[in-house]
């Protein structure tokens, strides 16, 4: 089941913000094309918090360490780490963010 995360309007663009679910960290991203990314807000590398880092075009960059992963697959696209991070199917209804953070999707 699906819960209530944020207004989309709680967003900005191109910055993350961190949210937890049901006990799991997850980083929102409202991208310059208005669609909405959550993704794992553990960096695989260490125990860094990826909604503290820098958006660039369709990536989340880890402040620490510099691995960018991918928004779209959770994939590291740069070393330090090698592990990918979930990413969240988002339900976008009457301006209200939900996620349901036991479904993942599939890449």
């Amino acid at each position: 089941m699906a819960d209530l995360v944020c207004a989309l309007s709680d967003l900005k663009v191109n910055e993350a913000k961190r949210v937890v679910v049901q006990g799991k960290p997850i980083a929102l991203v409202l991208d310059g094309n208005g669609e909405v990314h959550a993704i794992g807000d553990t960096c695989t590398h260490g125990d860094i918090s990826l909604s503290e880092g820098f958006v660039e075009d369709d990536t989340l960059e880890c402040w620490a360490h510099g691995s960018q992963f991918s928004l779209l697959t959770g994939k590291p696209l740069s070393l330090p780490a090698y592990e990918p991070v979930p990413v969240y199917l988002v339900q976008l209804t009457d301006g209200n963010i939900f996620i349901d953070p036991t479904v993942t999707k599939e890449i």
